[in-house]
């Protein structure tokens, strides 16, 4: 049975949801799930933008034959090629042969490198570029990096919405909603969307504000993203947090303590800290495990806040595994403008805290702050002053 819904006049939602996946890309975890969002414009010729991943193919192609009720399809717009959009581009065209492909240059050599031997079917469009399917006239915005180098976005001018590929998507199924407005998108879906954000997109924040920057010229009134909601209102709380996000301005000024513990002396350590910033006044104090907290949601609390604490034992020599994973990650995906504090410990040789300083060193506009606290195996009474000391610095470095 098919499962549509009406975005706007002529355009109509056609894809689907998969809560049996776990893993996004294979990495990020989806205890929610995840949409697939595909779109159909009814106009003279008929216009596919983009298609889904395998998974929810089944239901796709129902949808997109319930929506055309007999018509043939005319166009396909493909903004972006990964193949969690382009997984069915085959089935459409067994469906449809005399579909015509839009896409960029570099979309068209992705797709050959995936198998899509069409060439023969395929307009390349670039920046600017229009095309008219009737009364509905769409121009074609190159969005590369944002967040593979063939992506655009397609803005149609008649009706003002855009179909904006990964661009303003999220984690998390639909579950039958499907605007922003039938969902508390706040509580519910903000921090899957700044999850999102971070892990796919954030290392590209120059590119995301390439990209706000002409969509800033365009009257856009609704937003079609390939993953989550559909944004038909309040358009520029979203805005906003793009282009906070991609300027890697902290969200909240807050104090997420990250700490790496072997047999909890560490941890102790870490809580002494959080007790004595919130005795000092400061209402946003988060402690996470790097060893039980997937680095994705690290990474995505690490966009949302302005101060991070890093207590780590000393391993091998080294950092703690799992805690230098996470400063890789924070590393590839371009963070910068955050303030660290360093705890480390060891037994006989601790110096995680000067090879996380030297790490952070190398990163974009990171300030680590000058107390660091060494502790031999567990937290002492003598340690008292220091720890008092480096949450007052702190409480004032976020004022």
């Amino acid at each position: 049975m098919y499962c549509v819904r009406k975005v706007v006049e002529d355009v109509y939602w056609i894809g689907g949801s998969d809560n049996r996946l776990t893993l996004f890309e294979n990495i990020h975890p989806l205890p929610r799930g995840i949409s697939y969002n595909s779109y159909v414009l009814l106009d003279d010729k008929t216009v596919l933008f983009d298609t889904v991943d395998w998974a929810v193919c089944h239901q796709f192609l129902e949808n997109l034959k319930a929506v055309l009720k007999g018509r043939t399809l005319d166009y396909m717009v493909l903004n972006h090629v990964e193949p969690d959009h382009a997984a069915c581009i085959k089935e459409i065209i067994l469906r449809y042969p005399e579909v015509r492909i839009l896409c960029t240059k570099k979309a068209a050599v992705f797709l050959k490198q995936f198998g899509f031997d069409i060439n023969e079917k395929i307009e390349v469009v670039k920046e600017g570029d229009t095309k008219s399917f009737g009364k509905h006239k769409v121009m074609f915005v190159t969005a590369p990096m944002v967040h593979w180098p063939e992506v655009m976005v397609t803005y149609d001018t008649t009706n003002n919405v855009l179909f904006s590929a990964d661009a303003f998507g999220t984690f998390g199924a639909l579950g039958g909603r499907l605007f922003n407005d039938e969902v508390d998108f706040d509580r519910n879906w903000l921090d899957d969307s700044r999850r999102y954000y971070a892990n796919i997109i954030g290392k590209y924040g120059f590119n995301v504000q390439l990209l706000l920057k002409k969509l800033d010229k365009l009257n856009v009134k609704v937003i079609c993203p390939l993953h989550g909601p559909v944004w038909r209102s309040n358009l520029e709380y979203y805005f906003e947090k793009y282009d906070r996000w991609s300027r890697y301005e902290p969200e909240k000024k807050g104090v997420m303590i990250v700490y790496a513990s072997m047999y909890g002396d560490t941890e102790s350590a870490a809580h002494n800290l959080a007790i004595r910033l919130v005795e000092g006044g400061m209402k946003n104090v988060f402690m996470y495990d790097v060893s039980k907290t997937h680095v994705s949601y690290l990474i995505s609390e690490t966009f949302k806040y302005s101060h991070i604490v890093l207590a780590s034992v000393t391993y091998n020599m080294k950092i703690y595994p799992p805690m230098l994973d996470y400063l890789e990650h924070m590393k590839a995906l371009n963070l910068q403008k955050r303030t660290f504090a360093l705890i480390e410990n060891g037994s006989w040789a601790p110096q995680s805290g000067k090879l996380m300083r030297e790490f952070l060193g190398e990163m974009k506009d990171m300030t680590v702050l000058d107390k660091d606290i060494s502790l031999r195996s567990s937290m002492k009474e003598e340690d008292n002053s220091s720890m008092k000391e480096l949450a007052g610095s702190i409480i004032q470095s976020a004022k």
